[in-house]
């Protein structure tokens, strides 16, 4: 038993079970054990690989897509570019490697990353020292101010959420306590949650994704009344539904998300629908969501695999053909289909691009 485990025991038999939110946010956030805080969990020789540990394209367009939107804003003399959980500082490189094409841009902008991991931290003033300072910050808060373009990839789906079992005609909430055993065990609080009138099925289970919402929420209202565009790329659905999404990952393969505390990956699904409609609340439009390999396709990354191929050794060419296959692929479980991207932007904004008109989902 990992001292992470032992800790989370001790935690329930004092204080009684779990809600499914904190034991997320003890296995990932914990000071001392938590998953993020010891490691750098991104890469073949870590637990799973980010698209932009895939290819260089992947950031390249989307630093692109930040030239754009800037233009589109006015380019304004002053920009935040801010990137939640930047994981080794890939993606930030390649978008400010490929948006020094766009004439102003770089002059306009600082880079602002949202980052609790001290070992991560250091990975990244490492990838970016020859690009930019960065300022780190421990909090969205803090890191949004006047005219902003924020990238999040693979970020929702590590924020802690809820979930609540359909029995009879109520909802009890799914909790985390100890077994017969003194294992880590599921099951369900006593009492009914009597603030969830939601109709579905017995047995059903229903996700509440908190934190996610509250992140969008801010994001948007400061888009709102600021300026500018925020970029969010997840595995999860487009609309909303029920389902146990909770997952654990460790060195590419799922394994038991009570197994291994603070030692596996924990993520949800992201529901798109509803964090929309979260951007709408706040006064922010929404736009998309699109699948992956729609939003990279219209951005041109088939272009750019070309032109790599063009002038790449045989080789190079074939890891290329390889990481754009990865990206677009398409299949329930492939990145170019599980994964959404939705864009909240300064209602003002005209379409971004990347989307069309079909994506643009209902306000509701």
């Amino acid at each position: 038993m990992n001292a992470l485990k032992a800790e989370i025991i001790r935690l329930i038999q004092d204080e009684g079970p779990l809600s499914v939110s904190r034991y997320m946010a003890l296995c990932l956030g914990h000071p001392r054990h938590g998953y993020y805080m010891t490691r750098d969990p991104f890469g073949a020789e870590g637990d799973f690989t980010t698209a932009p540990e895939i290819s260089q394209m992947f950031g390249e367009l989307i630093g692109l897509w930040a030239g754009a939107v800037w233009r589109m804003m006015g380019e304004p003399a002053s920009l935040r570019l801010v990137e939640l959980g930047p994981g080794r500082g890939t993606l930030m490189a390649d978008v400010l490697r490929a948006a020094r094409i766009v004439p102003g841009f770089r002059e306009a902008v600082s880079v602002h990353l949202v980052e609790m991991s001290p070992v991560l931290r250091q990975a990244q003033a490492r990838t970016l020292a020859s690009a930019t300072e960065p300022v780190w910050h421990d909090s969205i808060g803090t890191a949004l101010k006047g005219p902003t373009i924020l990238l999040a990839n693979e970020f929702l789906d590590a924020l802690p959420l809820d979930q609540f079992v359909r029995v009879g005609d109520g909802w009890r909430e799914r909790l985390v306590g100890i077994n017969a055993a003194r294992e880590l065990a599921f099951g369900l609080a006593h009492a009914p949650e009597r603030a969830l009138g939601i109709a579905a099925p017995e047995g059903s289970i229903f996700e509440q994704p908190t934190a996610a919402l509250d992140v969008v929420t801010t994001v948007g209202g400061h888009l709102a009344e600021q300026g500018g565009a925020a970029l969010f790329i997840d595995y999860g659905s487009g609309r909303s539904g029920f389902g146990d999404t909770l997952q654990a990952v460790h060195r590419h393969r799922m394994v038991d998300p009570l197994a291994d505390t603070g030692e596996a990956d924990l993520t949800v699904h992201v529901d798109f629908e509803r964090m929309a409609q979260a951007a709408w609340r706040a006064g922010a439009a929404a736009h998309g969501p699109a699948t992956q390999r729609d939003f990279l396709l219209a951005l041109g990354l088939a272009e750019r695999a070309q032109a790599l191929c063009g002038r790449a050794r045989p080789e190079q060419a074939e890891a290329i053909q390889a990481a754009f296959a990865r990206l677009t692929a398409i299949g329930a479980t492939e990145m170019g289909e599980l994964f959404k991207v939705l864009a909240l932007s300064d209602s003002r904004l005209p379409l971004l691009p990347g989307f069309d008109l079909h994506q643009m989902p209902e306000q509701g």
